[in-house]
Formats: C-alpha cells, structure tokens, sequence
C-alpha cells in the first residue's frame, strides 16, 4: 500500500494538517473495496482529489473512471445522461445513447453535488446501489453495471433530507464511508505553502519570476477567511502573478486584491433577546405597580379634593367618573363576586366652630384592598374583554406573549 507522503506527490496535495491526513489515510483505507464513499466539505476544499485516490489505489484502475457535476446538467436531461435512453424515447432522440453507468462498466463513478440530483434520479440512483441495476430512459429492458459510485456534496444532506429535497435512504447507502475535508481557514500552516506552490507553478506557465509574499503579506494571507477555499487562494495567487510587475508583494498590494477584507473582522452581533416567560411576568407586575402607584396618587388627591370642598359630601361626577375607571362601573363590579370593593366616599364629621365656620373632621383615607394578584385578574380580564376574548390581541396590549396570557387564563379561570 502506497504511503501517504507518496500520495501527497503522486496526486499534488501541500499541506500538512492532521484533518486533511486523516482524510488521505481513510481513502487509501477504503480504496481496495468496493464499498460506496460519501466526500463532505465546503466548495473548493479538493473534494474530486479523493475518488482519483480510490480509483487509483482500488482494483478497477485499469477500468473507466467517470466524474459528474450533477449540478451542472439539467434536470431534463440528468436521467439520460446516467442511464442513457433509447431512440425516440423523447424529442431529439435520433439515436439510442449509453450512459455513463453503463460507459464505465467495471469502473469508478464520481458524482459532485450530488445533493442537487432530482429526487426520481435519486430512486433510479438507489436501485443502481442497492442491485446494481438500472433502466434507460424510453426502455423496459433491465440492464447491469458493476460501478463503484463515489459521491460528494457542499451541502449538510442531512439538513436536506429534513427539507424533502434528499432521500434518506440513498444518503446512508451512499455514506457507507464519510471523508471530510477541512475548509482552508482550518489550516492555517498550509495557507502559505499553497501560496508558494502557486506562484511557482504561475511563474512557469506564464515564464515569469516567482511571487514573493512580505512578512506583512503573509500576515493578510492567514488572517484571511477564504471562502472559496483553495480554488479562490489560487485564482487570487494566478491574479496576482499576471497583474504585478513588481515581484515581491507588500500587505497593501495583497489588500487590494481582497476588496472585503475589512469586512471579515469579527462583529459584535446584538442578539434579539426573546420574551422568556420569567420575562413577561416580570413586566407585567412593573406596570401593575407602576399603575398602582399612579391609582394611589389620584386617590390621595381626591380626598384633599374632598377635605377642601365644604359643600359637597358625596363624590363629585368627576371623581365617580376616575373610581370607574380605575375600578370598573359599579354594575360591572356586582356582577363578579372577585371583583374589589372600595368605599364609595369618605365618611366626613361636621361640627360647628367657636368662630361659626363649619369645620370637618379628618376625612377616612379611601382604602385600596386590591391585591398585586388581584389587580393582575383584573388586567387580564378587561382586555380580554376589550378585544372580545382573542388573545393574540390582548396579550399585545398587555405586553406579553400569547403563551404567558394563556397560562395565566388557565391560572385564573377565566
């Protein structure tokens, strides 16, 4: 069995990452099997070096070997391309076509993007796996291939099969073995050395000297995110090579090459807080005091009112009009045995003076029994009410979540 520095020159791989050697070391494992192979990673990681690896490492290396971007055929066509079809078999048929599993017959298929194959290629693609067999589009005829399928996604399957957008099935036959690649961020001691590869091989297609990368460069070039991975890193050095007529490249030049630079330093999100429910309760009762307190204030200003008016002893239209509502009218304050009783006006004394003014006695403070519960009840009830008993509406005038109002319905029985 080859070694795994000998694949690394065989297949051209730079770097030195414990990720990307544990993935090396899985595909020499597994290329003399002919179990299936799923390849994960991010665009641009080298995902189609590892089924070059199984191919040439396994038994059919002498066979085809097939690579698909099954994202890059249309859906209309995807099914012939793969299983071939017969003449006549739909509009521009002229003429019977083989496909791919039966061209590499005996080889090594390798399907890139697999995740974007429709779902009635996925059932054809699932009979191939499961018995190795297959139809052509427009045929009734069973046909057989012996083709070792390796395939590759960008995409979490998982999170697609979640969707409806992947068969679960087809996904555990084709994950047989899982080999992930790491993205480039990831490895950062291989970024430079990449660098270096591509230069070089730049200066001797285009018959030029070779890049050279300042401290403060190479600086820029880890601290850079990559999202395109290793295809953007040497599209970028190729750029660079073609463009600079000075060879040795400082951090501002290398800046001016990567226009969102600035934008990869890491940000200070603000995290919308959601209404906990220890949340909602919490403001609810802020604004049964805070309402409270603005009740117990007009009260006291209605007694003084009361005190300093000598000829009034029952409450003037005004304050009734301020008790109700605080309170609720006395008709609906009957109806409900729960509701909160009040004193309907100050008891007052009167007595005549030394000096014939009438004087009063210091009237009795109106007292307030309402409960912080109570007053919660209350609340609850009359925007209830107010709104006809739909509770998205009254838990919006509340201030809490639809959730909250509903326990709390169930807490009161209302």
């Amino acid at each position: 069995m080859d070694s795994l520095q000998t694949i690394k020159q065989r297949f051209s791989i730079i770097g030195n990452n414990n990720q990307l050697n544990i993935a090396l070391q899985k595909a020499i494992r597994v290329a003399p099997t002919d179990i299936s192979v799923l390849v994960t990673g991010e665009s641009g990681v080298g995902k189609e070096v590892i089924p070059k690896i199984i191919h040439s490492l396994s038994h059919r290396k002498h066979a085809k070997y097939i690579a698909v971007n099954c994202g890059a055929i249309p859906e209309g066509t995807i099914d012939s391309e793969l299983f071939g079809h017969e003449k006549g078999s739909f509009t521009g048929a002229t003429q019977a076509r083989s496909g791919y599993f039966e061209v590499a017959d005996g080889g090594t298929i390798f399907l890139d993007e697999v995740g974007e194959l429709p779902l009635t290629t996925q059932v054809r693609l699932l009979r191939v796996l499961e018995n190795g067999e297959f139809l052509k589009v427009g045929s009734s005829k069973v046909q057989k291939t012996d083709v070792r399928i390796v395939a590759a996604s960008n995409i979490d399957l998982l999170e697609a099969i979640q969707k409806g957008k992947f068969r679960e099935d087809l996904f555990y036959r084709l994950n047989t073995v899982e080999i992930h690649l790491p993205p480039l961020r990831d490895r950062e001691d291989d970024i430079h050395l990449l660098f270096r590869k591509f230069a070089s091989d730049f200066a001797q297609k285009y018959k030029m000297p070779t890049l050279r990368l300042e401290e403060s460069a190479i600086n820029v070039l880890l601290s850079y995110p990559w999202k395109g991975n290793i295809r953007q890193l040497r599209n970028l050095t190729e750029h660079i090579s073609v463009i600079e007529q000075n060879r040795k490249i400082n951090a501002s030049v290398l800046q001016s090459y990567l226009p969102d630079y600035g934008n990869n330093l890491p940000a200070i999100i603000t995290k919308k807080t959601s209404n906990s429910d220890f949340t909602n309760e919490r403001e609810i009762l802020y604004k049964v005091l805070f309402d409270m307190r603005n009740d117990i204030t007009d009260l006291k200003r209605l007694t003084e009112e009361l005190i300093k008016d000598k000829s009034e002893i029952r409450p003037q239209k005004s304050t009734q009009l301020l008790i109700d509502k605080i309170y609720g009218k006395q008709e609906d304050r009957n109806k409900n045995d729960n509701t909160l009783e009040i004193i309907s006006a100050p008891k007052t004394e009167t007595f005549q003076s030394s000096t014939g003014v009438e004087s009063y006695d210091e009237a009795e403070t109106i007292e307030e029994t309402i409960s912080l519960q109570e007053r919660e009840f209350e609340m609850i009830k009359k925007a209830l009410e107010r709104n006809k008993g739909k509770r998205k509406l009254a838990a919006k005038e509340l201030g809490i979540s639809e959730r909250t109002l509903y326990r709390k319905i169930n807490q009161y029985n209302l």
